[in-house]
C-alpha cells in the first residue's frame, strides 16, 4: 500500500458493459500537503494480444474490425487494423491468446511467447495487456476465423507483408497502440529477417 494515499472511496457510476467507478482519495504531495482528488476509472478486466508472424514468408496476421470508440472519435469508417486480442475472462494470458487466435484468425497455435505487459491508458483504464508473439504457417489454419457469431464479431483476417505493415504505421492505416507495439517489437528483435 502506498502511504501517500488514504481515505479511498469508490462509487459505481455505471455497471452496464464494464464498470465505471468514481474514486475520491487523499493524496500527499511532495511538499507534505494532503489534497483531496477525484478520478474516474474504467474497469474492463485485463487482456492479452498476439502477433502471429511467419519468418519464411515475412508476413504477419492482423485483423480488421469495427470499433465504435474510434468511430465517435473521428475515424470515419470506425474500422481498425489490429493484432488478435481478447479479455482474459478468468483464463491465464497464454490460454487467452491461444483461444482468441483460433476464434479470430482461424489459426491453431499450441504455444505463445510472452514478450511484455503494459498498461495502455493508466490515467483512466485499469486494464493491463499481456503481449505475445508466435510463429504461424499454413498447416496451422483450421478455419476462416472471423470471431464468434455469439459475440456478434465481424472480423476480417489479413495476411500482410511485414514491411508493408510497418509502412501502414507510418501512413496512418494502423493506429492501434498494441499493434504498433508488437510490430515494433518484431522489428527491433528481428523476428522476420
Amino acid at each position: 500500500m502506498n502511504p501517500k494515499i488514504k481515505n479511498i472511496k469508490t462509487k459505481i457510476l455505471s455497471d452496464n458493459w464494464y464498470t465505471l467507478n468514481k474514486i475520491t482519495f487523499d493524496y500527499q504531495l511532495k511538499n507534505g500537503e494532503w489534497v483531496n482528488q477525484s478520478r474516474e476509472s474504467y474497469d474492463r478486466g485485463n487482456g492479452a494480444t498476439i502477433l502471429l508472424y511467419n519468418p519464411s514468408k515475412k508476413t504477419v496476421i492482423l485483423i480488421k474490425q469495427f470499433r465504435m470508440p474510434s468511430y465517435v472519435n473521428g475515424n470515419e469508417s470506425g474500422i481498425i487494423i489490429e493484432t488478435c486480442a481478447g479479455l482474459l475472462d478468468g483464463d491465464e494470458p497464454e490460454t487467452c491468446v491461444i483461444k482468441e487466435t483460433k476464434e479470430e484468425t482461424g489459426y491453431q497455435i499450441n504455444k505463445a511467447q510472452k514478450v511484455f505487459e503494459a498498461y495502455m491508458s493508466p490515467g483512466a483504464v485499469t486494464e493491463i495487456i499481456h503481449f505475445f508473439v508466435a510463429e504461424y504457417d499454413e498447416q496451422m489454419k483450421v478455419s476462416d476465423g472471423g470471431g464468434l457469431i455469439t459475440e456478434h464479431e465481424d472480423i476480417e483476417v489479413l495476411e500482410i507483408d511485414f514491411q508493408k505493415a510497418l509502412q501502414m504505421i507510418k501512413n496512418g492505416e494502423i493506429k492501434d497502440a498494441k499493434t504498433i507495439m508488437l510490430l515494433q517489437y518484431a522489428q527491433i528483435n528481428k523476428l522476420l529477417e
